[in-house]
């Protein structure tokens, strides 16, 4: 019935942070980015393989209620070819991240690292 992920949403609460860390810091390439006057919010759909992130920057949007165990999205995972080398650039960068650890059950490398409105990205082998 779903062959795979369209998309995931996420919701940044500053317009040039949020762009540069997902644009110009991760790499993600714009499709397209509209502002929606009577929103007063933007809407920028990235690339990130087949799949698209939609990042709608909404002023004064609440903030997450916890760390990490909200009800709902509990954090994007991405895949990469190597971890601890997208560890190095990510932190070469000014972006921190986590220790490097073995996933319990696939024994693949991961960590987490956040985005600038605090949500948990993980990168995983």
């Amino acid at each position: 019935m779903f062959d795979t992920i369209h998309h995931v949403a996420i919701i940044g609460s500053d317009y040039a942070r949020s762009k540069h860390f997902y644009v110009d810091q991760l790499g993600f390439k714009v499709i397209r980015e509209n502002y929606r006057p009577e929103r007063d919010d933007y809407k920028i759909d990235l690339a990130c393989g087949m799949t698209e992130i939609e990042l709608f920057v909404i002023k004064g949007a609440p903030e997450r209620p916890n760390y990490p165990e909200a009800q709902g999205l509990r954090h994007l995972a991405f895949k990469v070819a190597d971890v601890d080398a997208t560890v190095k650039k990510l932190n070469q960068q000014g972006i921190k991240t986590e220790p490097v650890r073995l996933d319990t059950f696939t024994g693949k490398k991961m960590t987490f690292f956040f985005d600038p409105d605090h949500l948990p990205l993980e990168i995983h082998e």
